[in-house]
């Protein structure tokens, strides 16, 4: 296999799924749809062009229906994203104002659906939550493809690809990757896109190696470039030299051992080498997740977010819909038990369909449960889904963002109205399940032991409670590098936390992303944490760390931990004490 001799570059993006390929470079360009420019249009002809935008729209969501046709009805959730863009190509907040700006600023409409699309953008980016925050590229993708047709522009073709390749892409849509062909791609590159994105849903589902939101791919790589991609660091190398060439091609075969190995394994449980249990289940955003995390080896659902229904309805699901939806996921799931959290929304994330008061900043403002006391009315229709719902599985309920005790006492009495109503409605339903809340902001950690005597259970979110005590915002990249979930401070308030729960006799669940990283596992474990629930795909990879664990001496080196400074040390520590342990592809070499 020749190798260019041009210069080696090194870039490094985000991890879009895990895995090594080296092959050769296939410049896909999406960058084709260009504006020319914004243009009049008399009040005569406004109707044409509303027809001319109304027409690209029909045929873009024809090609996408073909699209869908075509593939493997066994794709799942994958199917189920797809079936998502196709909602979004006649949006409310796409389709609808995009004929709205025709009409009011009289203007073309390829500059009209540039105008919306970008006013979309801005408003989910405001947004703090980084799954949200990544519905920004279905948005964006969506767009595209209507403009494309406005323009004339070609489209991509990914199935007509006939050799084995590396696709490199400005971007690429869940449309597009469902088709990648797995005899003929080997992985690819974008420019765009993030962990959280539904391209990278797909590329771990496809278990296609993958690097997104590299920024200049695109720039620095031509047609038949030689490439290395290595999707567990998010790293790529372009015109790798011998030596990198040879050291990547261990690491790929090694993977492909390791990964093989893990799926023999799965089926085994979480049992440390000195025979403690350890319970592993899996956070889901979707019911059809489900099946996936049985799959992975998970014991229960540890974590179900249920505000993804509210937004793919673009308004407030009734009360028959969610318990559609829960009854089906515990009954699945049975006779292990599910978690659901309440609504973790707040005013910006439904937009769409409710006015509410501009935020200078969200993440501190009415979200969560303030967003839910705030609102009686929804969250009572929730609580009665959930109650009705646990007289067929088994259900706990958990309370996001609690920051003092009068906020648990509040919900408490939301929770008996909800009751009241269903008894009063003749309703079969089961009100005595576990109550938890979300150790996710500094005031929970300091009050825990108050909180605990309200709660029959702890789930500490440390994705919130990293940022919070740290003051970062997760998304701003000048400061993402504090983002530390080994830093001291927050492996303190893990302790209290811990702490607190043992002294009042409460179970205490891990659910944070710091629960799936296998770095972290052997300091939460030696915390005295052994409930965790993470993405399903990191349940094999934690299982086997599990397995080669001894308690003990994670107990002793915790002691140690908690008497150095600084991240570094801890992480240095942990990788000399444990590199034999470490999984492969999970820590940078």
């Amino acid at each position: 296999m020749g190798i260019s001799k041009a210069e080696q570059i090194i870039l490094k993006g985000i991890s879009g799924s895990p895995g090594i390929c080296i092959g050769k470079a296939y410049i896909v360009d999406r960058e084709g749809v260009n504006i020319t420019k914004r243009y009049p249009v008399s009040d005569a002809l406004v109707p044409n062009e509303i027809d001319r935008f109304k027409q690209a729209v029909l045929k873009a969501k024809n090609d996408h229906a073909k699209v869908i046709d075509s593939l493997d009805k066994d794709l799942g959730e994958n199917l189920n994203i797809l079936e998502t863009h196709m909602v979004l190509f006649k949006d409310k907040m796409l389709y609808g104002k995009t004929i709205e700006t025709i009409s009011k600023d009289k203007i073309n409409a390829e500059w009209a659906l540039r105008k919306v699309s970008r006013k979309v953008k801005i408003m989910f980016q405001k947004i703090d939550d980084v799954y949200l925050q990544a519905r920004v590229n279905d948005i964006v993708q969506v767009s595209d493809k209507i403009m494309s047709y406005l323009v004339g522009a070609q489209d991509i073709k990914i199935s007509d690809i006939n050799k084995r390749v590396i696709i490199v892409a400005h971007d690429l849509s869940p449309a597009d990757a469902s088709q990648i062909q797995l005899e003929r791609v080997k992985g690819f590159v974008t420019d765009r896109g993030g962990k959280d994105s539904h391209t990278s849903i797909i590329a771990k589902a496809l278990r296609i190696p993958s690097v997104l939101g590299l920024g200049i791919a695109t720039i620095n790589i031509k047609s038949d470039d030689f490439l290395i991609v290595d999707g567990s660091s998010g790293t790529l190398i372009i015109n790798p030299d011998e030596d990198t060439l040879f050291k990547y091609e261990e690491r790929m075969v090694k993977f492909e051992e390791y990964r093989a190995g893990l799926e023999r394994d799965s089926h085994l449980p979480a049992v440390t080498k000195d025979g403690i249990s350890l319970n592993l289940m899996a956070n889901i955003e979707l019911v059809e997740e489900v099946v996936a995390a049985k799959d992975y080896g998970a014991i229960g659902i540890g974590l179900f977010r249920t505000e993804f229904l509210y937004l793919d309805l673009k308004r407030f699901p009734t009360e028959d819909e969610l318990l559609c939806k829960y009854k089906e996921l515990v009954e699945f799931m049975s006779p292990q038990s599910v978690t659901i959290r309440t609504l973790d929304i707040n005013g910006d994330k439904v937009n769409p369909y409710l006015t509410s008061i501009e935020e200078a900043n969200p993440s501190l403002g009415l979200r969560a449960v303030r967003f839910c006391l705030e609102n009686e009315d929804i969250f009572i229709t929730q609580l009665k889904a959930i109650f009705r719902a646990a007289a067929f599985g088994n259900i706990k309920l958990l309370i996001p963002m609690i920051s003092c005790v009068e906020e648990i006492i509040q919900v408490k009495q939301v929770m008996n109205k909800a009751i009241l109503e269903l008894e009063y409605e003749d309703k079969i339903f089961n009100k005595d399940i576990p109550l938890g809340v979300m150790i996710e902001v500094p005031s929970a950690v300091m009050i825990a032991e108050n909180l605990a005597e309200h709660v029959d259970f702890f789930s500490i979110g440390t994705n919130d409670l990293i940022q919070y005590s740290m003051a970062i915002d997760r998304s701003n990249r000048m400061v993402a590098h504090l983002y530390q979930a080994l830093n001291p401070a927050v492996l303190k308030m893990i302790k209290m936390t811990y702490d607190a729960a043992e002294k009042k006799c409460i179970d205490l669940v891990m659910c944070g992303e710091m629960a799936g990283d296998p770095m972290n596992i052997p300091v939460l474990v030696g915390l005295g944490l052994t409930n965790f629930s993470m993405n399903s795909a990191s349940v094999p990879i934690v299982k086997r760390l599990i397995r080669n664990l001894d308690t003990k001496k994670a107990k002793n080196n915790v002691e140690k931990i908690m008497k150095l400074n600084c991240v570094q040390e801890i992480f240095d520590f942990i990788l000399e004490e444990y590199k034999d342990i470490l999984p492969f592809g999970e820590v940078d070499e």
